[in-house]
């Protein structure tokens, strides 16, 4: 690969949520801090919503990462659950053993013990879990029966949900308005301006051991913001497709063709007004040979 031609140590723009690589967005850095006020208040639910690809993983690793040592966190990455698979994946994360057959009476006493338990010791639990769009409605409803068990002054179970603009619509359903209304602070990711995605690029390359000029200057930065829309997943795309052309050609610097070829290779990625202007001029040229065709077939014709 093109590690040892750019001297870094590692692929700069894979797609792996790794926390190294934590650029600190503003938007980035205002969830998080949502996050951690609404844990540290005792809220029921938290719920952060982004489009894909904005880095809602990456952000729900970070907070694993920067959870209060008084927390005991439980993460669900995948919970496309029935409502039993999920209860046995919340016991399972918080060290409960259930039976072959337990049924939901079970399951809430055994899990209540042990949140009783881990509230006597001053510390709280935490639900986090990913993809929450695809929660189906029954499980949904299964999760708030979970979070009705509380103290006086306090539930013992909070959940972090993190998901699509669709998990808002799931919630909007009649059948879930209890749990619309248990939700207590929520926030948007927004997507990156053309400046953003200059200083992820270049804090992406640092990170990876780069040590030169700028690879990817700011004409060609402006042309991965317009056609990603300012999409990290997008950027990181098209950033390596980039490296590994000029990787190809032996050169230490990314040209904007290369950036443009890096467009047009990815179908997720906006085709810049070059491409669009290209594919145009091509759509004419038919559209005028088929009038050519067409009218001299019509004077053959009469």
């Amino acid at each position: 690969m093109y590690l040892y031609h750019y001297g870094i140590k590692e692929l700069p723009f894979t797609l792996t949520p790794n926390t190294s690589y934590f650029f600190g967005l503003p938007s980035h850095k205002e969830a998080i801090q949502v996050l951690l006020t609404a844990l540290k208040t005792g809220e029921g639910f938290i719920k952060v919503t982004g489009e894909v690809g904005t880095g809602k993983t990456l952000i729900c690793r970070k907070l694993l990462n920067e959870l209060p040592a008084h927390f005991v966190a439980a993460y669900i990455p995948n919970p496309y659950l029935t409502p039993t698979e999920l209860r046995r994946a919340v016991a399972s994360e918080l060290n409960v053993v259930l039976t072959d057959n337990s049924d939901q009476q079970e399951f809430t006493q055994r899990i209540q013990q042990r949140l009783i338990h881990i509230h006597q010791e001053n510390r709280g639990v935490v639900l986090i879990i990913d993809e929450a769009q695809a929660l189906p409605v029954e499980s949904i409803e299964a999760l708030r029966l979970i979070t009705n068990l509380e103290t006086e002054s306090r539930k013992l179970l909070q959940v972090v949900l993190f998901g699509q603009p669709e998990l808002n619509d799931k919630l909007s359903l009649p059948e879930l308005r209890q749990l619309k209304q248990r939700v207590t602070f929520s926030y948007t990711l927004q997507l990156m301006d053309s400046d953003q995605v200059y200083q992820y690029v270049k804090h992406r390359m640092n990170v990876a051991g780069y040590r030169g000029g700028d690879l990817f200057d700011r004409k060609c930065c402006s042309l991965l913001f317009k056609a990603s829309k300012g999409t990290p997943r997008i950027v990181n795309v098209l950033c390596h497709k980039a490296l590994m052309l000029a990787y190809g050609e032996g050169l230490q610097k990314i040209p904007v063709s290369h950036v443009k070829l890096s467009i047009k290779d990815t179908e997720a990625a906006t085709q810049t007004k070059y491409t669009l202007l290209i594919s145009c001029v091509g759509v004419l040229v038919v559209m005028i040979a088929l009038s050519f065709t067409y009218f001299s077939w019509l004077g053959f014709a009469l």
